[in-house]
Formats: structure tokens, sequence, C-alpha cells
């Protein structure tokens, strides 16, 4: 039903996530690919189709920002596309070239993600203030930050939520990026430095939002035969979900992103997972806020509605917890370089799966996980589980 052929990934690579890093796009996308590719033992001869995923062009400011990658993600003389779904790409992506390998159309495929927000003046949030609805919304002098907020502040009040309760996934997430090589923002700091730090759009504080970042990561997936050959630790995709709401934010209750559930009751029904909290060892959902870890545990069905506040408070998502939420650091502690940040997330679940995560493996013997990134506007989600 979902496909002729397993498909696992089998190399990942990622680069450092920084603000204004010197590399260019193209350089960043080639770095995130090499380092997959040496990772996988494979060569770029070996690679048979290119899959790229990023986000606005504005970003990194070049036209036709797809064709301008495809030679620095290897994708020279080989069939390519570029898929993006805001911020919803980095997991979409995966998902692209899961269809390519499944589908039997190809063995190998190569996925990449890169964004340069850097290049984007005065602000990358600057980049969106044209995708709101002419009639609707741009007149009211609509940014993301202000949609955010909303959303953040109807979630607080339908379950009677504090700021503190909400600050400390932002202490927990870049604590946790304290670990990883790759972090931008790793850090000890306290839930009163979160409710102490500039407000932006009020509830949402300087501390709860990810930051602005460059950067590129890659995977390398292979059908069941030729993983097979290449390694004895595979890690495969069982299952991937993706659903898209309405554009009309407006006309729906922000406390809970039903598109997160379908995606992710989609993948569920794929991996055969009935119980979630109990057969999932870790997971990777999008952070961009510190509240949005919450919305999409909720959303992705790891505990009920209005319960994720509560299971941060009490450790069960820690490193060591019952269920790890973001042991990476997340895109708070690590970076968001939008589709970059996504495939972040599915490359630490395969490094996690096969033991290789360093100071951030958490214990145990984790044999499934799940990744999940969120896009548009307060619309889009896609899930990917991957299992050893």
């Amino acid at each position: 039903m979902f496909g002729k052929k397993r498909v696992a990934i089998v190399g990942a690579g990622l680069t450092l996530f920084r603000r204004n890093l010197k590399e260019t796009g193209k350089e960043l996308a080639y770095e995130a690919a090499k380092m997959a590719l040496d990772a996988s033992g494979l060569e770029l001869r070996d690679i048979q189709t290119v899959v790229m995923g990023t986000a606005p062009d504005a970003f990194d400011g070049v036209h036709m920002k797809g064709e301008y990658l495809a030679d620095g993600a290897g994708a020279r003389g080989k069939p390519y596309v570029r898929v993006f779904v805001g911020g919803g790409t980095g997991v979409f992506t995966p998902l692209a070239g899961w269809w390519h390998v499944a589908s039997g159309q190809f063995d190998t495929c190569l996925v990449v993600c890169e964004e340069k927000m850097s290049s984007c003046f005065p602000h990358p949030a600057y980049a969106f203030t044209t995708i709101f609805d002419n009639i609707l919304a741009r007149p009211l002098g609509t940014t993301l930050i202000w949609i955010f907020a909303l959303e953040m502040h109807r979630y607080m009040h339908k379950h009677n939520l504090k700021k503190e309760q909400i600050a400390r996934v932002a202490v927990k997430n870049k604590k946790n990026a304290l670990d990883h090589p790759c972090a931008q923002l790793g850090a000890n700091i306290t839930v009163e430095d979160v409710l102490n730090s500039e407000v932006l759009c009020w509830p949402v504080q300087r501390l709860d939002i990810s930051p602005t970042s460059d950067g590129a990561a890659a995977l390398v997936l292979a059908s069941e035969d030729v993983a097979k050959k290449i390694t004895d630790n595979p890690v495969w995709i069982d299952g991937v979900g993706w659903c898209i709401d309405s554009t009309l934010w407006t006309n729906r209750d922000l406390y809970y992103p039903d598109y997160v559930e379908y995606a992710a009751r989609m993948a569920y029904r794929m991996a055969g997972i009935k119980n979630p909290p109990k057969e999932i060892d870790l997971a990777e959902p999008y952070d961009p806020f510190d509240y949005k870890e919450l919305h999409h545990m909720e959303g992705l069905l790891l505990c009920r509605k209005g319960e994720a506040p509560k299971l941060t408070e009490e450790g069960v998502t820690q490193r060591d917890g019952d269920l790890p939420i973001c042991p990476s650091g997340g895109l708070l502690g690590v970076g968001n370089p939008i589709a970059a940040a996504g495939l972040m997330k599915v490359c630490e679940v395969f490094w996690q799966l096969r033991g290789e995560a360093g100071k951030r493996q958490v214990p145990g013997d984790p044999r499934t996980g799940l990744a999940q990134a969120w896009g548009d506007l307060m619309q889009y989600g896609s899930v990917i589980i991957l299992r050893r």
C-alpha cells in the first residue's frame, strides 16, 4: 500500500548552525552532502537521484534557488527535485526522498536541506510579510511572531498555563544543545532568564524563540537490497505522514494543531504504532518557539491535550527521562536554518538509534524515534518514524 521497497537511512551529515556563516548556500549544501556520503561509504556516482529542500528564495537572495543549489547538492546530471513547505520542509524532504526509493524507481537518493537566512536584510522575518492574505490579514500589519503570539496565548489560556511552565522547554533545550557540536545557542539558562528577556510580542519573549541561522543537513537513503550490502546498522523509515490545513488560521481554534495529529496518525498507521507514548523511545518535535514543543507533543499524541507542560516539569522529557524530547537541543538550542533545522532532527534520530549521538545519547536501547516539522501559517505538519 505504502511502497514497493523498504527504505533505510545509511548516512547523515550536518554543518555548523550559525548566523552569518561565510560559506554560500551552495557550499553549505556541498559540506552536508559530502559528510552524509562519507558516513554511508558511498560516492556521488553511487547516488541515482537527489532531493533538495529549501524554503523561500529570499533567504539566500538567489532567484530559482533550487537550480542554484543543484550542483552543490550533487545533482549535476541526475534526476533532481526541490520541495518546500515552509518550516515543514526539513521533514517533508526525506519523505519525498522516501517516495523516490519506495516506489522502486531508484535504489539510492541523496536528501539535502539548506538555508542561509542571514542573507535576508534587515531581518529574515521580513521575507514573510507578503505571505498573508492581502485583504484579510496584511492590513493588520501581521508578522509571523504576531500570529504565533496569538497561538501561544490561546494555548496558555485554554489550559490555564503560566509562562514559567513553558519557559522550562527553552531551559531544557538550550542545556541539551551544550553537548551538540553544531549548536548555535547552547547555554545554561534559568526560567527567570526567559521571563526577564525582551518581550517581542506578548507572550513571546526573546528566549522563547529560536535564532536566525545558516546551515545545511543531508541524508543518504537506500533500498533494502543496497542498504544491507553497505551497512550492518541501517535505520529504517517505517512511517511517514503529512497534512496541510486551510490558510485561514483566523477560522480555527489555535490551541491545538489538528494538522499535526492527522500527519502523526498517518505515520503511526504505516508503522503499526498503536500506543505512541509507550512505543516511541525518543522524539524530535519542531520547536522554533518553546510553546511549540509542548503543542506538538500533544498533536503527536505523545500525551493528552494540556499535559505536555506537566511532563516537562516532572522531567519526563529530559534526555534521561521516560520520553526524551529534543535531546539534540532542538531549534531553540542548535539553531533554526528553516529547512535544515527539520532535517537536523531526522539526522539526530538516526544517530540516536545507531548509538552514535555522543554526549547527547539517550540511555537504554532506543529502537524507535520520531521527527516532526511544522510549516506555513499554522497549517502544515510532516512526520517521519525511524526504527532500528
